[in-house]
């Protein structure tokens, strides 16, 4: 099969610098693309001058992840589509398990690899980790992550099972699947559109899977840190979002009155540390989710699954049980 290694860059040079080689080397299967968010900084050059054997495509703006990739996929011919974020270190033999299960599993559609820690590299690391699920209010969890809780990698993932998402900073896609879904929602800009394209893939019956014998090493947040507060606004304010396009409709009201004083609880959280900017990112996200909520509401599809959640409240699990691994909080 066709295969296209294609990542998504704004202003990241060194990162380029330091994780191409090993992209380069590892890759011989592919075709490899760097999708340029009309980067300010040596990006391009670098590109030209250390990389010529990549493709660049250059996008017109910074459209953030969803749109960025949306773009640069029109100029990419391939049957599966890797996205990898630019911060990931590859490993020898990370796209030949991949390629197999594609080849072999036709309801296969979406993959993930084993995502461990580049700064400490025998845990998990938080996007993605062993595989995504969520719970019946929405929440993101993985194998391996529980909210803050990461676990030491020692093998007790080590088997291929269905997931409910894969992680968008190591996210293996068939390219006719990418487009028949119509791609990532452009309005998200970057945070849980993954999660919502494969629910989107859930609701028609595609196969999401987990690929434990391809490994890749992730540094995360690296284009935008895990305690900005525009990372909180787009994670509450996504999130709600992907809610209302995608619940069974008996559970549509129900679920989001639930998850919005959830929300609240967690801004109520935020005071309590110290992190007023937080706290209002919050404010902002409900706000611009109730500005939105109609025009997301009609782009429910014609179908949605009901059986989409792992467990029903991972915040119950996690602060009332104290459940701090996978296996406690399902």
């Amino acid at each position: 099969m066709k295969l296209a290694v294609v990542i998504l860059n704004w202003n990241g040079a060194p990162l380029l610098e330091q994780f191409m080689p090993k992209i380069i080397a590892y890759s011989t299967d592919a075709t490899i693309y760097v999708a340029d968010n009309a980067s300010t900084d040596e990006s391009i050059s670098v590109l030209k001058t250390r990389f010529p054997e990549v493709n660049i495509i250059q996008n017109s703006g910074n459209f953030g992840f969803a749109k960025g990739y949306n773009e640069a996929l029109k100029f990419v011919n391939a049957d599966i589509y890797a996205l990898v974020n630019s911060d990931i270190e590859v490993t020898p033999n990370w796209l030949q398990p991949v390629i197999e299960i594609f080849e072999k599993e036709q309801e296969t559609a979406i993959a993930q690899p084993k995502i461990l820690d580049f700064k400490n590299k025998d845990k998990f690391e938080y996007a993605g980790a062993a595989g995504g699920f969520i719970d019946a209010f929405g929440y993101p969890f993985c194998r391996g992550r529980i909210f803050d809780t990461l676990e030491e990698d020692k093998g007790q993932y080590d088997n291929s099972i269905e997931l409910f998402w894969a992680s968008g900073a190591c996210f293996f896609i068939r390219s006719q699947v990418f487009h028949d879904l119509g791609g990532f929602d452009d309005s998200f800009f970057a945070h849980q559109e993954e999660i919502d394209l494969c629910w989107r893939a859930f609701n028609k019956n595609y196969v999401t899977k987990f690929i434990p014998n391809s490994v890749v090493y992730h540094v995360g947040g690296a284009t935008l840190e895990q305690g900005n507060p525009q990372k909180t606004f787009l994670n509450f304010r996504n999130s709600l979002l992907m809610l209302t396009k995608n619940l069974p409709a008996n559970k549509l009201y129900s679920r989001l009155l639930i998850r919005m004083l959830l929300d609240g609880i967690a801004g109520a959280q935020f005071i309590f540390q110290g992190k007023p900017k937080h706290f209002l990112a919050i404010l902002k996200a409900h706000y611009s989710f109730y500005s939105l909520f109609m025009v997301f509401y009609k782009k429910r599809g014609a179908f949605q699954r009901k059986n989409y959640f792992k467990t029903k409240s991972i915040v119950y699990a996690y602060f009332v049980r104290n459940g701090k691994v996978f296996g406690d909080v399902i």
